[in-house]
């Protein structure tokens, strides 16, 4: 598969990739239950509840009070789903998670929608930054960032065949889809997208298809890149993030996260310990968002394709 490939002509929100995929896993599993915080709707969690409207708890404003209840579930052999925003999902409750899901390894998928700049109009109080920092430095947790509709469906499939705590993030707005249904899904396993010898872009969620527009770019100019997606934060695909740089010699991570604690620095541990190489960073540079359209604020903090294409350059130029 080449960079030409990828024309996606459809866009959908990873949101309602996540809700397909959680009333699909209903009609699979009977042991599967839904947890929500009053936001059936935005989680697109509406099909599984009406569905199964015995297999789902609606928590109300008590986000704390859910991930305790998905804990307790678990020990009568239950795969709790718990759905909120993201924002809600780790900052307010990480004390329940740390101790209730993480430390006691409870089988709680820790769903979150409505991550990062994307979000858009709610602004900085719900844009989420520090997420998947949070998260991955728990132990005994998986933390997945899937990159489209489809890919967040089967996402959300394959995490109930996972024995202990996960967390997945998704996002709000439209987005191109350019996976599809029947490709697989393994989780700690990257999607190689690309192959080049010149440069390794790394890219997690919606920088994904952000990365694919940034390395045709590059290829105009005659820049191969090797680009990796990188969907599983937790645990990560130490070879091959290691198979491209040790070829490559030069890497860019590009993630909608703060560039402390994501996968930016994910990365850079592995190659510290492995194999040092110049990284360039695509993140938010430390700071918190604002209101306003997606795209623009992707733009504004630094997000955007160009942004990436300018990272590529700067990374070869330390080669």
């Amino acid at each position: 598969m080449s960079l030409n490939d990828f024309n996606p002509n459809e866009k959908k929100d990873t949101r309602s990739g996540f809700g397909a995929g959680l009333h699909e896993l209903g009609k699979r599993d009977d042991r599967v239950v839904a947890l929500c915080a009053d936001l059936t709707g935005s989680l697109k969690m509406n099909a599984f509840a009406d569905a199964f409207p015995d297999r789902f708890f609606q928590a109300g404003v008590a986000e704390a009070n859910m991930i305790g209840m998905a804990a307790g579930l678990t020990i009568g052999g239950k795969i709790p789903y718990t759905g909120t925003f993201a924002n809600f999902s780790t900052g307010r409750v990480y004390d329940q998670i740390r101790q209730s899901v993480a430390y006691s390894q409870k089988n709680v998928k820790i769903c979150a929608s409505h991550a990062g700049l994307t979000l858009g109009e709610d602004g900085a109080t719900h844009q989420i930054l520090e997420d998947i920092g949070l998260m991955r430095m728990l132990p005994n947790m998986c933390v997945i960032n899937p990159a489209d509709y489809w890919q967040t469906y089967n996402a959300t499939l394959a995490i109930n065949e996972w024995d202990g705590p996960v967390y997945l993030r998704f996002g709000r707005p439209s987005w191109p889809m350019f996976t599809t249904k029947d490709q697989a899904f393994e989780i700690g396993k990257a999607w190689k997208i690309n192959d080049g010898s010149d440069l390794t872009i790394i890219a997690t969620g919606h920088m994904v298809w952000y990365t694919i527009l940034a390395a045709k770019e590059l290829e105009n100019h005659n820049i191969k890149c090797d680009v990796l997606n990188i969907h599983t934060i937790k645990p990560i695909d130490e070879n091959a993030i290691l198979d491209s740089v040790s070829k490559t010699k030069c890497v860019v991570t590009a993630e909608e996260h703060n560039r402390h604690g994501g996968l930016g620095d994910a990365v850079a541990q592995v190659l510290a310990m492995n194999f040092p190489a110049p990284q360039e960073y695509v993140a938010v540079n430390d700071t918190f968002g604002e209101s306003g359209k997606p795209a623009d604020l992707l733009k504004k903090y630094g997000l955007d394709v160009s942004d990436i294409v300018a990272a590529s350059k700067r990374a070869l130029a330390r080669k």
